[in-house]
């Protein structure tokens, strides 16, 4: 069944050329293949679609997620090339450094260009 297979995540995008400038520019990814669907990024050992769509922006959720190693370090870079980090009013979470550290993971979020979610996790032990 599905339990024995890869995994990846579809991102809408209302305008792709702009998301592209995103993911590209600023994220750092280069497309793997191009079709008239969307652009293919591989990331670590799976891959994500970055598709059109008018519904760009709707979730009000997490829609991709990357596990890093050092979140701290991740959210620096990122503000660096111009990231705003969302902001949570919930017990563990602090403004200042825009990470989120409940126990056992870390955690923050930024929205792309097409108002998309995005998440980094940081797992920190047991």
């Amino acid at each position: 069944m599905l339990s024995d297979k890869h995994i990846h995540a579809t991102i809408p995008a209302t305008d792709l050329d702009r998301a592209r400038g995103f993911y590209e520019g600023t994220l750092g990814f280069a497309p793997k293949e191009e079709a008239p669907g969307g652009v293919i990024y591989e990331s670590g050992d799976t891959w994500f679609l970055l598709y059109p769509s008018a519904g760009a922006g709707s979730a009000q959720h997490t829609v991709a997620g990357w596990t890093v190693d050092d979140l701290e370090a991740e959210v620096d870079a990122l503000k660096s090339k111009g990231v705003v980090f969302e902001s949570y009013e919930m017990e563990g979470f602090d403004p200042e450094t825009s990470i989120f550290s409940p126990g056992p993971i870390k955690s923050s979020w930024f929205k792309d260009t097409e108002g998309n979610i995005l998440g980094l996790v940081q797992f920190v032990g047991g």
